[in-house]
C-alpha cells in the first residue's frame, strides 16, 4: 500500500517570510519542499531564453508543461527581469492549470511535502491538513527586501521597492484566476513584528498538534 503523504500548504504575499519558514519546516520534518513561485519563474526564464513572446498563452502553456520541478535554481530565478516576466504569464489560466497539475503531483511525495506560494491552500492543495497564511505589512516586507538587496552588496531604492510590493499585492489579490487570499481554515501568522524563529515555533506548534491528532 502506498504511503500517504502529509501536505503543508503555506501562502502569503511577497517577502512575508513564507519561503524561509517553508524551508525550515521542510528541514525539521524531513519533507520535500517546493517554492511554487519558482515554477512560474522557470517557465518565464525558458520563454526569455528561447526568445519567445510573453503574451502568447498557448506557447507559455507548452513551456509550462515541460518545466522540471527538480533542481529549480533560486539564485538564478530570483533575478528581477525573470520576476517581471513571471508576473505576466502567471495571470494566464492555461499556464496556471499546467503548473497547478505539476504542483499537485509534487504534493503527493512521501513522507510529506511543504508547498509555498499564493494559492496552495485555496487551489493547489485545498485538502492539506495544515494551511498557514504568512503575512506582514507592506512597509515591513519592502524593508526586508531592501535590506536583503543591500546585504548582497547591491544598491536599492526603498521607495521603488515599496511601490513594487504594493503593485504586486494588487495584482496577486485582484486577479480573476486564483487570487491571493487565506483559505477559510488557514492559520494566520503575521510576521510584521515576529522573528523567523518565533514564526517557526508558532508554525511547529500548529503542525505538531495536527500530526498528533492524525497519529
Amino acid at each position: 500500500m502506498a504511503t500517504k503523504s502529509f501536505t503543508i500548504a503555506i501562502d502569503g504575499p511577497a517577502a512575508a517570510g513564507k519561503g524561509t519558514l517553508s524551508r525550515l519546516i521542510a528541514e525539521r520534518y524531513g519533507f520535500h519542499h517546493l517554492d511554487t513561485g519558482l515554477t512560474y519563474r522557470a517557465t518565464a526564464k525558458a520563454l526569455l531564453d528561447a526568445g519567445l513572446p510573453l503574451d502568447d498563452e498557448a506557447v507559455a502553456e507548452k513551456i509550462a508543461r515541460e518545466v522540471e520541478l527538480a533542481g529549480l535554481d533560486r539564485d538564478i530565478l530570483s533575478r528581477h527581469e525573470i520576476g517581471e516576466a513571471a508576473s505576466k504569464i502567471a495571470v494566464m489560466p492555461a499556464v496556471r492549470r499546467a503548473l497547478v497539475e505539476a504542483q499537485r503531483r509534487f504534493s503527493t511525495k512521501a513522507p510529506g511535502t511543504v508547498l509555498d506560494g499564493r494559492d496552495i491552500g485555496t487551489v493547489v492543495c485545498p485538502d492539506a491538513p495544515v494551511k498557514l497564511y504568512v503575512t506582514a505589512s507592506p512597509e515591513v516586507r519592502a524593508r526586508r527586501r531592501y535590506d536583503e538587496i543591500l546585504g548582497k552588496g547591491a544598491t536599492a531604492d526603498f521607495e521603488a521597492i515599496f511601490e513594487d510590493v504594493k503593485r504586486r499585492d494588487e495584482r496577486d489579490m485582484g486577479r480573476a484566476d486564483s487570487p491571493l487570499k487565506p483559505a477559510d481554515d488557514a492559520h494566520l501568522l503575521d510576521t510584521s513584528e515576529m522573528s523567523i524563529e518565533a514564526a517557526f515555533q508558532a508554525a511547529q506548534s500548529i503542525i505538531d498538534a495536527v500530526l498528533n491528532r492524525n497519529a
